[in-house]
C-alpha cells in the first residue's frame, strides 16, 4: 500500500496542471467555437452564391476551387500541428494566418477573349468619327520603329533632307544593245556614303528592308539634273562594274521615300518645329512611274 503513495503523487502531480489549465482552453475553445460559427455561416451564404455563379463563370469556379483548397490544406496544417504538440491556441492562431493569406490574396485576372476582326474594324471606324480625337502619326509608325537598324534611319533621314538619290544599273550591251542584255551590277548608289552608315555593306540590304516597310520605292526614271551621276559612275565598284565585260552601259535610275515614308519621317525623324516649317525637296509619287523592284545583290 505504501508502495503505491509515489504513482500516486506522481500522476497528481501531472493532473493538477491540466485541471488548472482547463479554464484558458475552454477559453480559446470557446472563442475558436464562435468564430468558426460565424465564420461557417457567411462562408455557407457566400459560397453558396459563388456556386451558383461558378456554374456560368468559368473564372468564379476557378477562384472557388483554389479558397477550398487552401482551406483544406490550412485544416492539414492545423491538424498537423495539434498531434505534433503546437498548444492549441497557437496553431489555431497559425491556421488563421494561413487562411487569411489565402483568401486576401486577388483572383487572377480573367483571360481575356479574342476579339473579331469585325469588332475591330468597328472600333476603329468608330474612333474615324470621333472630331475630338488627336491622334497624331499612322499607328504602324510604332512597329516601323521596331523594325528599323540605325543605319537605315540614317538613311532615311538622307532621302528626307537630301532629296532622292541616283542610282545606276551596269548591263552588258554598250550603247548600241547588240543581242540580249544582261545585268552586272544592279542598283549601285552612294546612299551608304552620303549618309554615314556604319556597315556600307549592308546598304543593299537595309534599302531592301526599307523597301518591305514601304518606306521607299525604286523609280525606273532617272533624276532630271544629269549632274547628280558624274560623281556616282566615277565611284569603283561602278567602274569596276563596267570594266567587267567587253561591252557595258550604265542605266540610270533613281530612289525616292513613298509618301507615306515621308510621313514617316516626318512625325518620327525629325523635330515638330522642323517638320512644319522646313521645306524638303520633293520625291516623285510611285503612281507617276512605274516602281521598280528593289536591287539585289
Amino acid at each position: 500500500m505504501s508502495d503505491l503513495v509515489p504513482h500516486r503523487r506522481s500522476r497528481l502531480g501531472t493532473v493538477v496542471p491540466v485541471v488548472a489549465a482547463l479554464p484558458g482552453l475552454t477559453r480559446v475553445a470557446a472563442t475558436a467555437s464562435v468564430n468558426a460559427a460565424e465564420w461557417g455561416v457567411r462562408t455557407s451564404l457566400r459560397t453558396g452564391w459563388r456556386v451558383v455563379r461558378s456554374v456560368r463563370d468559368p473564372a468564379e469556379a476557378a477562384e472557388l476551387v483554389r479558397e477550398v483548397t487552401a482551406a483544406a490544406a490550412a485544416v492539414g496544417e492545423l491538424a498537423h500541428s495539434v498531434a505534433s504538440g503546437v498548444p492549441v491556441g497557437r496553431a489555431l492562431v497559425v491556421a488563421g494566418e494561413s487562411l487569411a493569406d489565402a483568401f486576401e490574396q486577388p483572383p487572377p485576372p480573367p483571360p481575356l477573349s479574342p476579339r473579331s476582326l469585325r469588332e475591330r474594324g468597328a472600333d476603329l471606324l468608330e474612333r474615324s468619327r470621333d472630331v475630338w480625337s488627336n491622334e497624331q502619326g499612322h499607328p504602324a509608325y510604332v512597329r516601323i520603329l521596331e523594325e528599323l537598324a540605325p543605319d537605315e534611319g540614317r538613311i532615311l533621314l538622307l532621302l528626307l533632307q537630301g532629296g532622292p538619290q541616283p542610282s545606276v544599273d551596269v548591263r552588258t550591251g554598250g550603247a548600241v544593245r547588240m543581242g540580249n542584255s544582261h545585268l552586272i551590277a544592279p542598283g549601285l548608289s552612294m546612299i551608304g556614303m552620303r549618309s554615314g552608315v556604319r556597315y556600307a555593306d549592308q546598304v543593299p540590304a537595309y534599302l531592301n528592308n526599307l523597301f518591305r516597310l514601304g518606306l521607299v520605292w525604286f523609280s525606273k526614271e532617272a533624276l532630271k539634273d544629269p549632274q547628280e551621276y558624274q560623281v556616282l559612275e566615277a565611284q569603283p565598284d561602278v567602274l569596276g562594274a563596267v570594266h567587267s565585260v567587253k561591252f557595258a552601259r550604265v542605266v540610270r535610275r533613281s530612289i525616292h521615300l513613298t509618301p507615306f515614308g515621308e510621313g514617316f519621317c516626318r512625325t518620327c525623324l525629325v523635330s515638330e518645329v522642323e517638320a512644319a516649317t522646313e521645306v524638303f525637296p520633293e520625291h516623285a509619287d510611285p503612281g507617276e512611274a512605274e516602281a521598280a523592284v528593289p536591287p539585289t545583290v
